[in-house]
């Protein structure tokens, strides 16, 4: 059933393609990755049969799904894929935390990676709250400054939910990194708190050697 699936989603893909936003889409992610050439609202029109309840795949076959969709050159599949993964949020299971390292992982870069952590790493870790603390500490040793990242923003969306103890001690044992894409997630993750709890982000900000870019995104929406 996979291999017809995907067949059948890459006919469509190939047959709204569009050579020349490709070429743009492309330069925009630093020439990591090739495209078939479809704007976010045309592709999510094209796609949007496959997501039909009645059309999804059995939950047991989407870890081999994913992984053949992630592993295709044409960064569209990649963004199918997460929004294939979307749909079985409620359904989450023990292994599936594999499943969304190898995402993390593979093709890397700050457009999926972003779509990984604060949707489905966090819902996982909701529902597995054991997994939270051996995952973190493993993500942060490993050097992979996308698992890394994903320690940092997988609470983006959790307002006043957030557990400030948890991101105080992962934002920590990261100071010190040159990369931008550890700095810029910090900062992010302090501003979308701010939001809610001013205060706190404040305090934190100015008790904490931040990078200057951290500590600048951080603060944006306070002064």
């Amino acid at each position: 059933m996979n291999q017809d699936y995907i067949i059948t989603l890459e006919k469509e893909f190939l047959f709204n393609a569009n050579a020349e936003y490709a070429v743009d889409q492309k330069k925009y992610l630093k020439d990591k990755f090739e495209f078939f050439g479809m704007k976010t609202p045309k592709r999510r029109e094209v796609q949007k049969p496959f997501l039909q309840k009645e059309f999804l795949p059995p939950k047991d076959q989407l870890t081999s799904l994913i992984k053949e969709l992630w592993l295709k050159p044409q960064r569209e599949f990649q963004y199918f894929a997460l929004d294939l993964a979307y749909k079985y949020r409620k359904q989450l299971e023990f292994d599936d935390i594999k499943l969304f390292e190898f995402m993390i992982l593979n093709k890397s870069w700050w457009d999926t990676v972003d779509g990984v952590a604060p949707k489905l790493v966090s819902d996982y870790f909701l529902k597995f709250p054991e997994q939270r603390d051996v995952y973190t500490q493993k993500w942060l040793e490993s050097g992979n400054i996308w698992l890394q990242r994903s320690c940092v923003i997988w609470q983006l969306s959790f307002k006043e939910d957030l557990d400030t103890e948890y991101l105080s001690i992962v934002i920590k044992s990261l100071l010190g990194s040159k990369e931008f894409f550890i700095n810029k997630a910090i900062g992010w993750m302090l501003r979308q708190y701010s939001r809610t709890n001013p205060a706190w982000v404040l305090d934190f900000v100015e008790s904490t050697e931040l990078n200057n870019l951290s500590k600048r995104e951080a603060l944006r929406l306070i002064y």
